[in-house]
């Protein structure tokens, strides 16, 4: 059945969820989605939503991270908790036969999470460790020096992960005190599917629901690209260059004109082989091994943003390039032949997109969230079947923001 979305109502509040019954496998999956809660809540602690969720994975005060994580290994149970820039989830599955005892150590674990300093210290340990191993990883500190370019004086300019100084700044209270505002029922949204129904699982939800501080919903703040080009360039003991690129976007997830960006950007650089970006820097010139270009639309941020490696004396003929092409895209933009190629592949691969569970409850999640139709991504093939030419041409043309590179270069 397609996924829908119901309401459990607690006191004054309605909690949406989405739902999806699927028999095919004796298995359930739930997420708690707590909205405006991401890592663009972090403020000057940057990491703080990260390592929060690293220590709701600690397990109970009562059984302690051993315990908790042998108990619900004996019932094949999963509990985790993860961050986006602007939701924080905890997820639980399990077997149908299983989801009771499920509920029951999700239940425990948001009303007495292990919150002390022996938790707090194993996770900052493991965080740190990784974070001085990804000062070696050059994709990842040009991808973070391009968001600091782009986003200066924002929260988007700071790692999710943090910095090691940040994370080491992050104590015990700032954790609470992040839990405290943000795990709460006024943010909630529940994603749920599975071999069970419906009602079921709303009855057994609102009595885990009820137990929670209602809090406050805050409003999520939205930033925009810096609109001044710039470049930084870093240098490193490296045998490639690292180029990451990126310019403002002008565009909301409600925009009706999203499924424009969608084919535009896939014959730009999305599309792998084929795409203007690869052809002109691999195929043609052998400048790199790929390169690869797209547009991230989000409430609280929207950008389009690239990257590729080349040899280290063809940095700046890579860069030109990509310049170039970019350039030469919003002049003219595509052909016939590009864009009925593209509408093949988008139209043809759908399948791919919902053939688990998960990846439609995840999709149906995404259109709620943002406030489009469920059915949105059947709207959407409709419009890029009916797409012409002249329509995405048009559109192209108007989108001249994508000229204001700015640049993130690790090299030598």
């Amino acid at each position: 059945m397609a996924a829908k979305v119901e309401y459990i109502k607690v006191d004054d509040l309605k909690i949406p969820v989405i739902f999806e019954k699927d028999k095919r496998l004796p298995l359930v999956n739930m997420q708690f989605v707590f909205q405006n809660s991401g890592s663009i809540e972090d403020d000057d602690k940057a990491g703080l939503a990260k390592l929060s969720a690293s220590m709701m994975g600690e397990g109970t005060k009562k059984l302690g991270s051993s315990k908790f994580a042998e108990a619900l290994e004996a019932k094949a149970i999963h509990i985790s908790a993860t961050t986006g820039r602007e939701t924080f989830v905890i997820e639980v599955g399990s077997i149908k036969e299983e989801f009771d005892d499920a509920l029951k150590y999700f239940d425990m674990l948001l009303g007495d999470p292990n919150l002390s300093n022996d938790a707090l210290k194993k996770v900052k340990t493991v965080r740190l460790g990784a974070l001085a191993r990804k000062q070696n990883d050059f994709d990842y500190v040009a991808s973070n020096e391009l968001k600091s370019i782009m986003f200066k004086n924002t929260p988007l300019a700071n790692p999710s992960s943090g910095t090691i100084d940040s994370v080491k700044s992050i104590d015990l209270k700032d954790i609470k005190s992040f839990l405290k505002e943000h795990i709460v029922s006024s943010r909630l949204i529940v994603v749920v599917g599975g071999d069970i129904a419906l009602n079921d699982v709303k009855t057994k939800l609102k009595n885990i629901i009820s137990k929670m501080p209602e809090g406050k919903m805050s409003e999520l703040k939205t930033y925009n690209v810096t609109d001044k080009a710039n470049e930084n360039i870093l240098k490193k003991e490296t045998e490639q260059a690292y180029v990451y690129f990126g310019s403002p976007y002008n565009m909301k997830v409600s925009d009706d004109d999203y499924f424009k960006a969608r084919v535009a950007t896939f014959i730009l650089g999305t599309g792998g082989f084929g795409s203007r970006l690869m052809e002109e820097i691999r195929v043609k010139k052998g400048l790199a091994y790929s390169a690869y270009a797209r547009v991230n639309v989000n409430k609280s941020s929207s950008y389009f943003s690239g990257y590729l490696q080349t040899k280290i004396e063809s940095m700046d003929d890579a860069k030109k390039t990509v310049k170039n092409v970019i350039k030469e895209f919003v002049k003219k933009g595509v052909t016939q032949d590009e864009l009925d190629q593209t509408k093949k592949f988008l139209l043809g691969s759908e399948p791919l997109r919902v053939e688990t569970l998960s990846q439609r409850l995840s999709r149906t999640f995404q259109h709620y969230y943002r406030g489009l139709p469920l059915d949105n991504s059947e709207i959407e093939l409709e419009k890029i079947k009916e797409l012409s030419l002249d329509e995405l041409n048009k559109y192209i043309k108007e989108h001249k923001e994508i000229l204001e590179l700015s640049f993130a270069i690790v090299t030598k």
